[in-house]
């Protein structure tokens, strides 16, 4: 008499793998913080992410509530997110991080060039015109000399913070 749950031998065998609960309650964690996550961000930027329709009333209805209402609407998402492809939604987020970091990065360079341009003068004037072809070189000059004699005299920056605006408006144009 055969076993009912017995397979034919040219059937193959299909491999099971265990996942322990404690993996699966770390993946669910791993999606409720993914969630919390995109729940933080603005809606322009939201507008941006492939979300379902029931995620996405989710994550607005989520940055509507506060204290107990959110923390419940948060597992809510977390649960949701269990039947999205979470791959998708965390390039973007990373997009989205990186975006700030590069954008934090430029902010340095300028300042960078800015504080060349005030202890080396012409030589760095001459990088930022090329950099920048657009510069006003002549009122580069003139701020840098300024900027030079505030420094010197302990005055507040006002030249230098000048030039800086000046190199983030033309590094603007460029973008």
């Amino acid at each position: 008499m055969a076993r009912k749950n017995q397979k034919a031998p040219w059937e193959e065998e299909e491999e099971i793998i265990w996942v322990s609960k404690t993996e699966m309650k770390r993946d669910m964690e791993e999606l409720q913080k993914l969630g919390e996550e995109l729940a933080s961000l603005k809606p322009s930027v939201l507008e941006k992410f492939p979300l379902s329709e029931d995620l996405a009333e989710a994550i607005k209805d989520a940055q509507r509530f506060k204290n107990e209402a959110r923390r419940r609407q948060l597992q809510y998402i977390g649960k949701l997110m269990r039947f999205e492809d979470p791959e998708p939604l965390q390039a973007a987020l990373d997009k989205v991080r990186n975006k700030h970091s590069q954008a934090t990065a430029e902010l340095h360079k300028l300042e960078q060039l800015r504080d060349r341009i005030i202890e080396q003068g012409d030589a760095a004037i001459n990088d930022a015109v090329e950099l920048y072809p657009t510069a006003d070189r002549q009122r580069l000059r003139q701020l840098a000399r300024q900027a030079a004699k505030e420094k010197s005299a302990n005055k507040p920056a006002k030249a230098s913070r000048e030039i800086f605006q000046m190199l983030k408006a033309l590094n603007e144009e460029e973008i």
